[in-house]
């Protein structure tokens, strides 16, 4: 299950420790066809560092889905705005709304379904 992994990968439990964009991007690796380079390209955008201020495990989810599923990335803006009360990973924080794992757990779970 992706969800599991996900959480998994961004608490190191039996993988090495990834931070929350790429604990996202790892889950689904195989079953988008991803390559190392969009891995490594991740590296960079967690802890608050993601484009614009926004949250890595979005912004994994969002590449993610504009792969496979473009139609939906509204649908998930709203679902990921409403479960975070943010898309930037400092709002979130501020607001305590989610955790940085609850923030991986929902990219995850949104993009399981996509």
């Amino acid at each position: 299950m992706p969800v599991n992994k996900a959480k998994n990968n961004y608490l190191g439990k039996g993988t090495p420790r990834l931070n929350c964009a790429q604990a996202v991007i790892k889950a689904f690796e195989e079953r988008f066809g991803l390559d190392e380079a969009t891995f490594r390209k991740f590296a960079a955008y967690g802890g608050g560092n993601a484009p614009e201020g926004l949250c890595g495990a979005y912004c994994a989810a969002r590449h993610l889905i504009e792969l496979k599923a473009p139609d939906r990335l509204q649908e998930f803006e709203s679902f990921f705005t409403e479960q975070a009360g943010s898309l930037k990973c400092s709002e979130i924080r501020k607001g305590r709304k989610l955790s940085c794992l609850g923030c991986v757990e929902k990219a995850a779970e949104f993009t399981a379904r996509s």
